[in-house]
């Protein structure tokens, strides 16, 4: 059984491809547009997922889409009633459902390939999509679910049980609720008014108090039974004024926060404003308000389920310093969160929740990679050096290969390093990632001056072998193999790691398994023999672009900026002369 799931027309579009209850392929279509968050129709990602696993339109058995029109149609009615939009919303609102009406149509127009009336189309809700893509690929048969997110087919929050093929819904937060609207208003008045800021925020965190707590607790209320509520005066999406729009496929969001923001904390910070100390302790402060309601719904979920089993999905479940603290502050001792736990997840949640729970067909598959997008060819890899004009070393053995490369990153120098089949979701896990040696103080600078060009408050992340991360980080579960959960350094071990090492004494870490990235893990314990610390500072193959996809985007961002060697496969280019 062939199922394709999409997430389309939202923010993060992305294609998924199931056959038998096993992935085959994921990716967000933003790797191929070039275009960060590319919202409307994934199509490009659709037509290389198609070409990638070689299967055609008539080979499906169903579309997955990870977008309900009809789900929770009466709360919608209801509350359209009482707020009185006006036309121009209704307008919106109609044309948004028209495009889920025509779908079929777009999706065979897309693809080149006549309409097949035996495809099955099928409307996934939003948060069970997110439920589905993390319980039905966590491996266990019985856990604790939550997904929590800014809003989705009316909800921002779902919860319950999962046991077999089985998802049980046991409660949900209703729009015009919000945890992650509360977060993105913060992030918004801090300045940072991109849509996909929250990131920033949460880095920034780390380098204030949280002294404006009890101006963020009159934002929202804890409510019995794991419910909560935002003070709608503090907001404006109820309103019908905050809307997400994609023209050109560039997803841009309204300001959410309301006036009575500026009573509490003041003008809010001008995008290019320096961050003065009021703004790293409302970030502070942010996180701690965020925590309250995360932790306030996961003790609930754990009262009523009583299981050892957590997964998590949404937009939240990407907060990855509340992630780290949950064995500590719940009773949950098991956390499972998918690499795409943001809404391009919810492409392979519709169509495992298809496959699963509506197909019934046995669940055989664990996601312990992210490895699931495009790969290279070395023709394609070949055509593109000798296209750039690029003079290269090719290096087939793989000793000699991670050799060269921990000795070049010991000495100083920064390296690009593409690999195998692209990540999916939003890290760099070793496959499209820029690399550098963590016990360097000053390699953060040389990173955002030469290559990233990015905010100095942001941390960089390390990735270890699994089976040395207990030596370097205090952490409460064996792998970490998606960078999604912070962790403590070891008091002992952050002079030796400073770069990696956040202000707070933490770092967000990736485990590196022999077995799902055999090069990459090779890599990580030649630097360990070479210098004692088997511990690289891995960051996004990208400077300011969505991560690269294929060779040509790899030469070309190592061109345009001060990298020093690239990796590609088994060939290495070297920059000549000095760049340091």
């Amino acid at each position: 059984m062939i199922i394709l799931g999409i997430n389309t027309y939202h923010p993060d579009a992305s294609v998924a491809l199931l056959k038998d209850g096993v992935l085959l392929w994921a990716g967000e279509e933003e790797r191929y547009n070039r275009i960060k968050h590319a919202s409307g129709f994934p199509e490009l990602a659709l037509k290389h997922c198609l070409k990638e696993t070689g299967i055609s339109s008539s080979d499906i058995n169903g579309v997955a889409i990870s977008k309900d029109p009809w789900a929770n149609f009466l709360k919608k009615i209801i509350f359209a009633v009482q707020t009185k939009p006006d036309l121009k919303m209704i307008f919106n609102r109609a044309k948004a459902f028209k495009k889920f009406t025509s779908f079929r149509e777009i999706f065979f127009k897309v693809i080149n390939a006549p309409c097949n009336a035996d495809t099955k189309f099928i409307n996934v809700e939003h948060h069970q999509a997110h439920i589905a893509s993390s319980f039905f690929l966590s491996g266990y048969d019985q856990a604790a679910f939550l997904s929590l997110d800014g809003l989705g087919d009316f909800s921002s929050a779902m919860w319950g049980m999962g046991k077999g093929n089985e998802l049980r819904i046991l409660d949900r937060v209703y729009f015009p609720h919000s945890a992650g609207f509360l977060y993105t208003a913060a992030t918004q008045f801090l300045g940072f008014l991109k849509f996909g800021d929250e990131y920033k925020v949460m880095g920034l965190a780390a380098y204030g108090k949280p002294s404006h707590v009890s101006a963020f607790r009159k934002m929202f209320k804890l409510k019995d039974k794991g419910q909560f509520e935002l003070n709608l005066d503090y907001f404006l999406h109820h309103k019908g004024k905050a809307k997400i729009r994609w023209e050109g496929g560039i997803p841009d969001q309204d300001i959410l926060y309301s006036a009575k923001w500026i009573s509490d904390f003041g003008e809010p910070r001008q995008k290019e404003a320096p961050i003065t100390e009021r703004e790293k302790d409302i970030a502070a402060s942010l996180q701690v308000a965020l925590e309250e309601i995360y932790f306030h719904v996961l003790n609930h979920l754990y009262s009523v389920t009583k299981q050892d089993n957590l997964c998590l999905a949404g937009g939240v479940a990407f907060n990855s310093v509340a992630n780290g603290k949950i064995t500590k502050r719940t009773s949950f001792r098991n956390v499972y969160i998918q690499p795409a736990a943001g809404d391009a997840g919810t492409a392979v949640g519709a169509a495992a929740y298809v496959t699963h729970a509506i197909y019934n067909q046995p669940r055989k598959f664990f996601m312990n990679h992210a490895y699931f997008g495009s790969d290279a060819s070395i023709k394609s890899i070949l055509a593109a050096l000798q296209n750039k004009g690029i003079a290269y070393q090719e290096i087939s053995d793989d000793r000699a290969l991670t050799q060269k490369t921990a000795w070049a990153i010991a000495e100083g120098k920064v390296i690009g390093w593409f690999q195998g089949k692209m990540e999916f979701g939003p890290r760099a896990l070793g496959n499209r990632s820029i690399l550098a040696d963590p016990r360097r103080p000053d390699i953060k600078d040389i990173l955002n001056q030469r290559i990233k060009h990015r905010e100095t408050f942001r941390p960089f992340a390390p990735a270890v072998p699994e089976e040395s991360a207990s030596e370097f980080f205090e952490m409460d579960c064996a792998s970490s193999p998606f960078m999604l959960k912070v962790f403590p350094v070891r008091a002992e071990k952050r002079k030796s790691l400073p770069a990696i090492t956040h202000l707070d004494g933490t770092a967000r870490v990736q485990t590196v398994s022999k077995e799902t990235n055999p090069l990459f893990w090779k890599l990580l314990v030649e630097f360990g023999s070479l210098t004692g610390i088997p511990v690289l500072l891995n960051t996004s193959f990208n400077e300011n672009e969505p991560i690269v996809c294929f060779p040509e985007e790899a030469i070309d961002c190592f061109m345009k900026t001060k990298m020093d060697m690239l990796v590609i496969n088994h060939y290495v280019i070297e920059r000549k002369g000095e760049s340091q």
